[in-house]
């Protein structure tokens, strides 16, 4: 296996999906749907960027789903996702595909609705998990609404949108059992180890 190119910048992972075809490919079918905001987030970028960091050769073949998102007020019909779906998997029978229209998912997560793909995406569970990326013509863009910081330092931790929702939190990521495949990981499990200093607000990170 060749050296990883240093992760230590999001220009960085944008490189690294770019550079690897595997990954490059599924993000390259997502932009074939013509979707004005289609991403893939999520695992997709995290199992990558921590395999990276703990020595590990990149498997897409590992990815338990590929998760697409995008955002559409106008249709929220569950029918649309399974369209997508199916589409995707015309293109890449060997993925499991899971398509979600963030316009409807503040009723499942029992939040405020989304203004848009990017706020969905800060309401994700934890921080290294909050970070999506589209292929627009070949070129590679990472959405990251709290940073790459705790993602490229093996960090997990909540997104403020958990601060009283850490019961799932907890329950998520125990779930998850992440430690035995990346041992350099820190699990901050409570709402004082995330966050020691007291905050009233947390401000996003446009990236």
């Amino acid at each position: 296996m060749s050296p990883a190119p240093p992760l230590r910048t999001i220009a960085d992972i944008e490189h690294l999906l770019e550079a690897h075809a595997d990954l490059h490919a599924l993000l390259s079918h997502v932009d074939s749907l013509g979707l004005p905001n289609g991403w893939i987030g999520a695992g997709f970028i995290r199992n990558t960027v921590w395999d990276v960091l703990h020595g590990r050769e990149i498997d897409v073949s590992r990815l338990s789903d590929v998760d697409m998102i995008f955002f559409d007020w106008s249709d929220t019909r569950k029918e649309l996702e399974n369209d997508l779906e199916h589409r995707l998997h015309e293109l890449a029978s060997d993925q499991n595909w899971s398509v979600k229209n963030q316009a409807r998912m503040h009723l499942r997560n029992g939040d405020a609705p989304y203004r848009d793909t990017f706020n969905a995406v800060a309401h994700w569970a934890e921080t290294a998990t909050a970070v999506a990326a589209r292929s627009i013509d070949g070129r590679i863009e990472v959405m990251a609404p709290h940073g790459v910081e705790d993602l490229l330092n093996l960090i997990v931790r909540p997104t403020p949108a958990f601060e009283h929702k850490m019961d799932v939190y907890r329950e998520r990521v125990l779930g998850k059992d992440w430690p035995a495949r990346w041992p350099k990981l820190t699990m901050l499990m409570t709402w004082d180890e995330a966050y020691p200093a007291s905050h009233t607000s947390f401000d996003i990170i446009d990236t």
